[in-house]
């Protein structure tokens, strides 16, 4: 097995992409309709309702509803069924992977000294903030750009002197001192140089800064474009939640938050012309990202007869995050001493690109919720969140000013709705919601708004329940291949549906 070696880059060199960065905090900052399936099936409208693990993730006083110590966990079923269209072409791919997404336990405390106080509760909640799980596959013959646009973009204004691999260097070796040296840019001026993709404009100068790529593109190029994701990011909540009197409810948050993200991306090229210099190009690049936040949330729920009313306030995220990339690069170009050689060249530096640590501070949220109980017959509940995504912060501030003036402003503050209802018969109870978020980008474009909703049952055994929920959710969003060079976009309409099972017991 070869090794695989570390570099270590400052974020300065890594010159990824501001669009990245700002990809990176919207991923970030996006909350999922996750958890026990109960929640799931209203959609999420739980924030005056309580009583639920789910619920008081949203809103911490939700715990202090509980009547009794409880405990639960949840499964779900991750569907994502994703229609693609590039350049007029379309394909399709959809799969799915089972996870368990919540487990908790909540104690509760009753008959206090203090009668004012009813009764204190302690929580502790492990579920999934977003699950990363996600392949889409797009093909289409490009007749505007190609991957020697992306790496001429990095490689104009380096020398040729400086990229070039000289006499007994491996792939690994330059890579690996280009990076030390000048940094990603550099990097990646060399896979197209030495993978045939670019040309110097003056070949025999060690001070040329000039190039253009290696491929005739006014026919157009076929592209195969792979993008798969993996990961999660599950939130640990530990709860204090009191009731004060018969109305008040009360609840305090800590969270702890922990991020595992992969991402492969793999573009696949093969010019029109016959006549092209490279013939085929096949691009990797695996990205890693991992680390963890801290955040917390207050909350509270008047209760009012039938009617109940909440509002909560969750706090930003504070993430310090860790970057790991490895590259690829396959091609077949034409020998330009002979008109007939294909030649092939495969650059695998087996080198892991880590960049320093970084911070995202993703925006608050205040949840404003009111909820109506029908007796023992059902309720109906309304929740309205709102989230500033302007307000994100990429650190260090002087590493990130640009990326940081472009989050401001690209993004804007984006609303959500959710409303759910429950109706009991007996043991049995149906439920149903809705929900509808709107497009962090002020383009409305790069990510659209997304609809979705949601159907379940349960039973209660009275000791034990049992529930069950399907939702769905719909949204198209419109990646660039690239950030730079190759920027044309992949229009994307993604359908994600869940089936989620939740058991509790009361202890």
């Amino acid at each position: 097995m070869k090794k695989v070696l570390m570099l270590f880059i400052g974020v300065l060199s890594m010159q990824i992409g501001n669009a990245q960065n700002i990809n990176d905090v919207v991923r970030f900052s996006t909350e999922n309709i996750n958890g026990t399936a109960r929640f799931r099936a209203m959609s999420g409208a739980f924030g005056a309702l309580g009583g639920d693990f789910s619920a008081f993730t949203i809103n911490p006083a939700g715990s202090a509803v509980f009547s009794n110590s409880e405990t639960a966990i949840t499964l779900s079923n991750y569907n994502n069924d994703n229609d693609t269209s590039y350049f007029g072409s379309f394909a399709n791919r959809n799969e799915s992977e089972f996870d368990l997404n919540q487990a908790g336990i909540v104690f509760v405390f009753k008959d206090l000294n203090d009668s004012n106080w009813n009764k204190i509760t302690l929580g502790v909640n492990v579920q999934n903030n977003d699950n990363y799980y996600n392949n889409y596959f797009a093909s289409g013959r490009n007749t505007s750009s190609g991957i020697g646009d992306y790496f001429n973009f990095y490689a104009d204004g380096q020398q040729l002197g400086n990229i070039a691999q000289l006499p007994g260097e491996t792939d690994t070796d330059t890579y690996l001192i280009l990076g030390e040296d000048f940094g990603f840019a550099a990097q990646q001026a060399f896979l197209g140089y030495e993978g045939f993709v670019i040309n110097p404009d003056d070949p025999n100068s060690n001070n040329n800064i000039g190039y253009s790529p290696n491929a005739n593109y006014a026919a157009g190029a076929d592209h195969d474009y792979i993008v798969q994701t993996s990961g999660f990011n599950r939130k640990y909540t530990f709860n204090i939640g009191a009731q004060f009197k018969n109305n008040w409810y009360f609840g305090l948050n800590v969270n702890s938050h922990d991020v595992d993200y992969r991402e492969r991306r793999v573009l696949i090229e093969t010019p029109v012309d016959i006549d092209s210099g490279l013939q085929y190009a096949e691009f990797s690049n695996e990205l890693y990202t991992y680390g963890s936040g801290i955040s917390f949330q207050v909350g509270a729920i008047y209760k009012a007869k039938g009617l109940r009313i909440g509002a909560s306030y969750q706090s930003p995220t504070w993430y310090t995050l860790n970057d790991e990339l490895i590259q690829g690069l396959s091609t077949d170009f034409r020998d330009p001493n002979s008109t007939d050689d294909i030649l092939r060249r495969d650059i695998f530096p087996n080198v892991v690109n880590a960049y320093r640590e970084h911070q995202i501070t993703t925006p608050a949220v205040v949840t404003g919720s009111l909820a109506y109980i029908f007796g023992k017959k059902g309720l109906i509940s309304f929740d309205y969140s709102v989230k500033d995504f302007a307000n994100a912060k990429l650190r260090p501030d002087n590493d990130f000013f640009t990326a940081n003036s472009n989050i401001n402003n690209d993004l804007q503050a984006a609303a959500t709705y959710r409303v759910g209802g429950e109706y009991r018969i007996k043991k049995f109870s149906l439920r149903g919601g809705y929900r509808f978020q709107e497009s962090p980008y002020k383009n409305g474009a790069t990510v659209g708004d997304l609809n979705g909703y949601s159907l379940g049952l349960g039973y209660n055994f009275g000791s034990m329940a049992l529930d069950l929920a399907y939702d769905r959710s719909e949204q198209t969003n419109n990646p660039q291949l690239f950030q730079v060079g190759l920027i044309d976009t992949v229009a994307i309409n993604n359908i994600n549906t869940n089936v989620t099972l939740s058991l509790s017991f009361k202890l």
